[in-house]
């Protein structure tokens, strides 16, 4: 094996990697019980996933056809900022428009802040101190 070898190997492993990612967040999406944990395993999936592929290409196509892809490095920035970003908005409008918590969530923090209600045992200790 000669070293265009080991990385065209290394860049396969890379983009297997994102691959498998995407798979695990499939199931994910499919296995959590509201939309909070599912928009997370869709976020995971959309920067860690999709970089790796992204990135993966990136390195193959740099290092084999020798040169440089603007548009993939514009393409991994673009998914780098917009994934979080589309994500949290996504969740902060479900949030804000109701819908519910899964059952075994833990005490949801933001409701009283947000919508004005009673404030949490939790949180009213700490302000006493």
């Amino acid at each position: 094996m000669n070293a265009s070898q080991i990385i065209e190997w290394i860049c396969a492993i890379i983009i297997l990697f994102g691959s498998i990612i995407s798979i695990i967040s499939a199931f994910g999406m499919l296995r959590f019980p509201d939309v909070y944990t599912r928009a997370h395993a869709v976020a995971k999936s959309a920067t860690l996933a999709v970089l790796s592929c992204l990135v993966g290409s990136l390195f193959y196509i740099w290092i084999h056809d020798g040169y440089f892809s603007v548009r993939l490095l514009l393409g991994i920035l673009f998914v780098f900022t917009t994934s979080p970003v589309s994500t949290h908005l996504v969740i902060r409008a479900a949030y804000r428009s109701g819908v519910p918590l899964a059952e075994g969530s833990g005490e949801d923090e933001l409701k009283p802040v947000l919508f004005g209600e009673k404030e949490p045992a939790s949180t009213r200790s700490e302000h006493a101190k």
